[in-house]
């Protein structure tokens, strides 16, 4: 079995974020980087690689081993990924049962995705909530 895709980088974090090409997702990226540093306490790393240029930010990392492989894979507990047109936070809480999402705004879900376009159209406090919440899951 091939072993992952998206790694843990040398790469800059700062570079990556002045990088997206939106003025508007370069600075909401700051915003969810700063929430993410306060609440883990731990230094971003840029995840991904060349081949596929889908890069996320992730804090801290883990182990784990696929149902049915030997093969040991590490990824990140927490993380979020700037793009032109939205952003992804990568949260180990599984939003689809969590009563926060109702009061953060517009935004689409997945079990551990949460999908926004822009800060504005969420509410930062409750975002802030999700983030803490899923930092204190990751210990």
């Amino acid at each position: 079995m091939a072993g992952l895709v998206t790694i843990e980088t040398d790469r800059s974090v700062d570079n990556f974020i002045a990088q997206v090409g939106n003025a508007s997702k370069e600075a909401d990226s700051q915003v969810i980087l700063k929430m993410m540093e306060e609440a883990t306490g731990i230094a971003p790393k840029v995840w991904g690689n060349d081949k596929v240029p889908d890069f996320i930010i992730g804090f801290g990392k883990y182990s784990y081993t696929r149902k049915g492989s030997k093969e040991e894979f590490e990824w990140f507990k927490l993380g979020f990924a700037a793009r032109k047109t939205k952003l992804t936070l990568y949260l180990p809480v599984d939003l689809t049962q969590e009563p926060l999402i109702d009061d953060l705004g517009k935004c689409k879900i997945g079990k551990g995705c949460l999908y926004i376009n822009k800060l504005a159209d969420v509410d930062q406090n409750v975002l802030k909530q999700l983030i803490e919440k899923s930092a204190t899951k990751m210990k």
